[in-house]
């Protein structure tokens, strides 16, 4: 088939580490069809510097430019979104013949490819990851456009079981909803020794790590942790706590760790690329994700596939791929019980290679084969509806 694939998370030219999840899954998707993804960058971020290059296997990649009015009208972001795509992509679009299109995230993004594809005639997937269902669902003039956008899509594609019970709530038929948890890749995301990854990336050996990844922004429970912290320096004097990633969050928890007094123990190391993150796992005693909303973090499952337990947020998915055995919960936003859970995880004695053991249940392949599953059922039924109507 020939498959139109677009979304916000995904590589770009400014923000090459964006979206790998969705990397990984399409490059994959692009082996057995003839895929193009096109990417929506924001204007904002447009004028800024490149910082590398997209190219990715078996995929053709281009970008648009997403136009929108600052700070007001999110509601009218959809419109935005299909006008800027449309002025500046649309030949292209409307001369390949795509058999169906795949829109990876709800608002705008699958709310204008609705649009767009009923317009070309072709049958559309959406798939939903977190937030995009968990906030942009809950503003009053964006749920009815979501609503829309997912009821008349072939599909629903849900990265856990709670998003796809979001999606059946705004009305979408549960027959259309697919649960499709993301995959590990193994040959990345695997268990070795701690000392060795440790020694590569100059930490001690003996301090107890924590290990934070993801974007440095509020609702990823990034300044949560941090207030979090103290209470196990208490415990364990020599711990540290390690942030990997970038955001708006930055200069908070720098300016936050130093009235804490626990600024030497708390290091923001940047952005690492997707393939060298299985050292920093390994290297870690605790992954800490305390985030507010959440569909299925792919940070989770390539830590515990490192036999890395965690310490994470009891929301979205995340209860459904973190077994007792591999990690704690706690409730979102309470930073007392986060603090305790802490102090227990980094007393306890885990099980590594088990916890590696239940990661590697999350394979790649099987997600394609779903998801291929789904596509070629859309393309297949609207040229079955075509043919009775002609």
């Amino acid at each position: 088939m020939k498959v139109l694939i677009l979304t916000n998370l995904f590589p770009t030219p400014w923000d090459p580490l964006r979206g790998a999840f969705n990397r990984q899954q399409f490059e994959r998707l692009g082996q057995l069809h003839d895929v193009d993804v096109i990417t929506a960058v924001d204007f904002r971020e447009r004028f800024g510097e490149r910082r590398g290059e997209v190219n990715v296997d078996h995929l053709h990649t281009d970008h648009f430019v997403f136009v929108f009015p600052p700070g007001i009208g999110r509601s009218l972001h959809a419109v935005c979104w299909l006008l800027s795509l449309w002025w500046q992509r649309g030949r292209q679009i409307r001369k390949a013949h795509y058999d169906c299109m795949l829109v990876a995230w709800a608002y705008p993004d699958a709310a204008a490819g609705g649009w767009l594809a009923r317009r070309l005639g072709i049958p559309y997937v959406v798939k939903v990851h977190g937030s995009d269902l968990n906030v942009q669902a809950n503003r009053m003039l964006r749920r009815p456009q979501i609503r829309s956008a997912l009821n008349g899509a072939a599909g629903v594609v849900a990265v856990s079981r709670a998003l796809a019970a979001k999606a059946i709530a705004l009305g979408t038929d549960p027959s259309n909803v697919h649960v499709l948890y993301n995959g590990v890749d193994t040959s990345v995301f695997s268990p070795e020794l701690r000392s060795e990854s440790r020694a590569r990336l100059g930490f001690s050996t003996y301090s107890p790590l924590l290990l934070f990844v993801g974007n440095l922004k509020a609702s990823k429970g990034c300044l949560d942790l941090l207030e979090a912290f103290p209470a196990l320096l208490t415990a364990q004097p020599l711990a540290r706590l390690v942030y990997v990633g970038t955001g708006a969050a930055r200069a908070a928890l720098l300016a936050r760790a130093e009235a804490l007094g626990c600024l030497d123990r708390v290091e923001i190391a940047g952005a690492v690329a997707h393939a060298e993150l299985g050292d920093w796992f390994r290297a870690a005693d605790l992954l800490c994700l305390p985030s507010h909303n959440e569909g299925v973090p792919n940070v989770v499952l390539e830590a515990m596939a490192c036999g890395t337990p965690v310490v994470a947020s009891h929301v979205g998915g995340i209860p459904e791929v973190v077994p007792e055995y591999a990690g704690i919960l706690v409730p979102p936003h309470r930073r007392q019980a986060l603090s305790t859970a802490l102090i227990e995880a980094s007393a306890r004695s885990w099980n590594h290679k088990r916890i590696a053991a239940h990661a590697r249940g999350f394979r790649w392949e099987d997600n394609i084969r779903q998801l291929d599953a789904i596509l070629c059922a859309a393309a297949a039924g609207h040229a079955v509806s075509v043919g009775a109507s002609a």
